[in-house]
């Protein structure tokens, strides 16, 4: 029964715990400010789409989308309608390809990267910034990759466990 709740659990937490690690942005380095955006939830989101179910990540990634929009964004939609999408990606691309542990973060990190230029747009598009591509690869999204690349070398092999063990006591239950 436990395990049951795990997986959601785990997204609950890294919800709570994105804007947290977003304290520590931006960085000072060699005096230039680097901005570290974490992407933790989308990553987990991306690992269950691909390892447990597409339909529950989309449904996970339109709640927490929400949420995110309503909490830190004041936009309604932006999130609520990327983060399902990404899952129906991942999903997408690993009919095609081995669902491998290194395959799979390279596609989450893809992804993410693909998150990160869409928002830029957005925001560029609508006047919330107006930094330079150049300027926005530089200072954010090369950092913001390094950063989600470590926690997903951390933690994606732990995320790929608590799925797989939920998937088998899912498949293991008497109908």
């Amino acid at each position: 029964m436990m395990l049951r709740l795990i997986v959601p659990a785990i997204a609950v937490v890294l919800f709570y715990l994105e804007p947290v690690f977003g304290l520590f942005s931006p960085l000072d380095i060699g005096g230039e400010y680097r901005y570290l955006i974490p992407r933790f939830l989308i990553m987990y989101l991306i690992f269950i789409s691909i390892y447990y179910n597409r339909n529950r990540a989309m449904a996970y990634g339109l709640l927490f989308g929400v949420l995110y929009d309503v909490f830190f964004l004041d936009i309604i939609g932006l999130y609520s309608f990327l983060y399902p999408l990404i899952c129906l990606i991942a999903s997408f691309i690993v009919k095609y390809i081995h669902q491998h542990l290194i395959i799979t973060t390279v596609i989450s990190l893809v992804l993410v990267t693909g998150l990160e230029f869409v928002l830029y747009q957005f925001f560029l598009f609508i006047g919330l910034t107006d930094i330079s591509l150049q300027v926005f690869i530089s200072e954010r999204l090369i950092p913001t990759m390094l950063a989600n690349s470590i926690f997903l070398v951390v933690l994606g092999w732990a995320f790929k466990y608590v799925i797989n063990a939920r998937l088998l006591q899912r498949l293991n239950q008497p109908n």
